[in-house]
């Protein structure tokens, strides 16, 4: 249960948007484990389908919303895998949140033939690839159960049922089914594309999203905003407070030793726990200069075509120059002072795709800037003089704060 909980957490971390439930906290004490959720006080989705079909306007409205959630969990590598009304949840305003990412998947999950293998979700929503047990794509599967719920609201039953389950696999094998009478002709030629047995001819979210019937009344929610840096030598901070134009700084930002330690260290927090594997590669220490690593992260951006822009005399922000599949991806980079010889550098995802942004850090930040890295977050580093023991960045960050001291 334990990896399950951390994948779970991981995820949740990784999904935040408007039409998904919120993880607000994670707080542990030696034998429990508390999610601390966005309340979401409207029930589920199923209760209202329970008392009849909705009216097509209606399914729509939580069909888009069900659909852009789903679309911005696959721009981070995230498969549901248990998509039903049962874990589709309304608020206050009737907008749709969808919950319970247990069964949910991570690249991580997939095997050496870029397949996940593990059979789950409840049956009359599971894709036929995933009974058949020869490994499938976790978002096409995820389309396929989008499909099962936008019949179901529609209907007020599902599409493919049976009292014997051998028999109803049979019909989700050959995706046999009908609409029934009152479903509009826009509404059955959409269901019929979304529950294609061959997952390869399956229509894709882009495609969902270009049919005239979807996009009826849809707006995507500001989740999806990107803000443009269209004057280099102008931020929003600046915008926001003409007196930090005019103050100019001479150093870097103080990093205290110990939020150093803590930043760097899985002992201090909880999230370290179930996001260090996502976060190492933001953050590098560096015995070079203030000056001398915004010069040459400023050189790296420049050689990428990246807009740069600076926010502050040590912290700049660099964007992509073009769009991505979340929009332009924006990056902000900031130096932090430990000591007269010691800086930290923070790389954070400011708009964008994440798996995008890590591409960025992987292939592009890393490579070039070896050349003044001390350590990356995370890496282990040099031997020691005394003994040849191999120190983690954990322990270098004790020995700076016992210097500073």
């Amino acid at each position: 249960m334990m990896e399950q909980i951390k994948r779970e957490i991981s995820v949740m971390r990784l999904v935040r948007h408007p039409n998904i439930v919120e993880l607000k906290e994670v707080l542990a004490t030696k034998t429990k484990i508390f999610f601390v959720m966005e309340y979401v006080r409207g029930g589920e989705l199923f209760a209202k389908v329970a008392k009849g079909k909705l009216k097509e306007d209606a399914a729509r409205k939580y069909f888009q919303q069900l659909i852009s959630a789903v679309d911005f969990c696959h721009s981070r590598g995230v498969s549901h895998r248990d998509l039903k009304p049962e874990n589709l949840l309304l608020d206050e305003n009737g907008d749709l949140k969808i919950s319970d990412f247990g069964l949910s998947a991570l690249p991580e999950q997939l095997l050496n033939d870029g397949l996940l293998h593990t059979q789950c979700g409840t049956p009359a929503y599971v894709a036929p690839e995933v009974l058949r047990k020869k490994g499938y794509d976790g978002s096409k599967a995820d389309i396929w159960s989008c499909g099962v719920i936008l019949y179901v609201l529609l209907a007020g039953f599902l599409p493919f049922q049976d009292e014997n389950v051998m028999k109803m696999y049979r019909k989700i094998f050959k995706a046999e089914f009908e609409c029934p009478p009152w479903f509009s002709t826009e509404a059955k030629r959409l269901i019929s594309r979304l529950l294609v047995a061959d997952p390869e001819r399956r229509i894709t979210i882009p495609a969902i999203m270009r049919v005239p019937w979807f996009r009826k009344g849809f707006t995507r929610p500001l989740a999806f905003s990107v803000r443009e840096i269209s004057n280099p030598d102008k931020t929003e901070e600046e915008d926001e407070s003409l007196s930090a134009v005019m103050t100019k700084v001479s150093s870097p930002k103080f990093f205290n030793a110990f939020e150093f330690i803590s930043s760097m260290s899985s002992g201090f927090d909880l999230s370290s726990l179930f996001e260090n594997k996502r976060k190492t590669g933001s953050m590098f220490t560096s015995k070079f200069s203030a000056n001398a690593i915004m010069n040459k992260i400023e050189g790296i951006a420049n050689g990428l075509n990246y807009k740069v822009a600076k926010v502050k005399d040590f912290k700049m922000r660099l964007q992509s120059p073009s769009e991505g599949r979340k929009g332009r991806l924006s990056v902000t980079a900031e130096v932090f002072e430990v000591a007269p010889e010691v800086a930290v550098v923070e790389f954070s995802k400011s708009a964008g795709d994440t798996l995008e942004y890590a591409k960025f850090c992987d292939e592009d930040v890393r490579p070039a800037l070896k050349d003044i890295v001390w350590t990356w977050q995370g890496d282990t580093v040099c031997n020691s003089n005394a003994g040849g023991e191999t120190l983690t960045i954990k322990r270098h960050c004790r020995k700076v704060y016992t210097n500073c001291n």
